[in-house]
């Protein structure tokens, strides 16, 4: 029988404005410390520098992050202009320069090529896996990765400030997997001048925003105590983009137990994906079918802390 893991049975999501110069985990694992909770996860990695909205779930949350790793973000971030470097960021070595700078027109025509549906080539200092290898462990031991490009959903991609000619500072949304490194690699080519990423900031990522975000050293001042639950939102927020069906009372019971039950539907149809409600708490996300949702998870909400 397995050790029974220790910690309290607490649900929600925790908004982090997230530094630069720490790892996602390493967030995860201080809110979890934090809040002495039993599980922990998080959506959508950032890079060690990257900073903004990272959303860490709590208990039965965990069950919602793929839908907050599917929904839209948005990031802003400084573009260097001049140089590419190995890593597409400031922490590689530069291997190769321009002396050419384009304007601010140049840089809005290239702009709409990378709008809509996309492929995208994530950088060679990245996670993707080659042959069960990280491609960043490869590219550390001398090895010439080649990556197969990936499809990416750009919504938005604005030229936001221009500090002087070697940097643009631009806003990008999307949808899922996408690199914003890749970005600036690939304007800077398109521009015929190189380039990568010199800052980046997750302004927000689904229905979480940065401004709501708290940092580390506030986790850290109200580590372990009362005032740092305050600043739990309820799991229900991880679905904002699904349909909400509301449950009978004999449904939900039939719900948490793993079979279809009963719900009540009026914007939805048959085989939709969406979630069931009963008083505004979530019982289960699953298909709807014929007035009944059949479930593909199940929320245990009622233990206690």
């Amino acid at each position: 029988m397995g050790r029974k893991r220790k910690g309290r049975d607490i649900s929600g999501w925790l908004v982090v404005d997230k530094p630069a110069g720490m790892t996602s985990t390493s967030v995860v694992n201080k809110v979890r410390w934090a809040l002495q909770a039993k599980k922990a996860g998080h959506a959508g990695t950032l890079d060690p520098e990257a900073t903004g909205v990272l959303a860490v779930a709590l208990g039965e949350a965990t069950k919602t992050v793929p839908y907050i790793t599917d929904a839209l973000k948005a990031y802003e971030f400084s573009v260097r202009l001049g140089q590419a470097t190995n890593t597409d960021d400031t922490e590689g070595e530069v291997i190769a320069e321009s002396d050419v700078r384009p304007d601010d027109e140049a840089i809005k025509a290239e702009l709409g090529a990378f709008l809509g549906d996309i492929m995208q080539v994530p950088p060679k200092f990245s996670a993707v896996k080659v042959d069960g290898q990280r491609a960043y462990k490869l590219a550390r031991d001398g090895e010439d990765v080649e990556l197969a490009a990936r499809p990416l959903w750009v919504e938005e991609l604005l030229l936001k400030d221009r500090p002087d000619a070697d940097h643009a500072v631009l806003e990008m949304t999307c949808g899922k997997g996408g690199y914003v490194r890749s970005i600036a690699r690939d304007l800077g080519q398109a521009l015929g001048c190189y380039g990568h990423v010199q800052w980046l900031r997750r302004v927000w990522s689904g229905p979480f925003e940065v401004k709501d975000g708290l940092t580390i050293e506030q986790i850290d001042a109200m580590a372990q105590s009362p005032e740092l639950d305050t600043y739990l939102r309820p799991l229900e927020e991880g679905l904002a983009d699904l349909p909400m069906v509301n449950c009978t009372p004999e449904g939900a019971a039939k719900l948490r137990n793993g079979n279809p039950g009963m719900v009540f539907a009026s914007d939805v149809e048959y085989g939709d994906e969406c979630w069931g409600a009963l008083d505004g708490q979530a019982v289960a996300v699953g298909r709807y079918k014929a007035g009944e949702l059949h479930p593909s998870r199940v929320f245990n909400t009622s233990s206690g802390e």
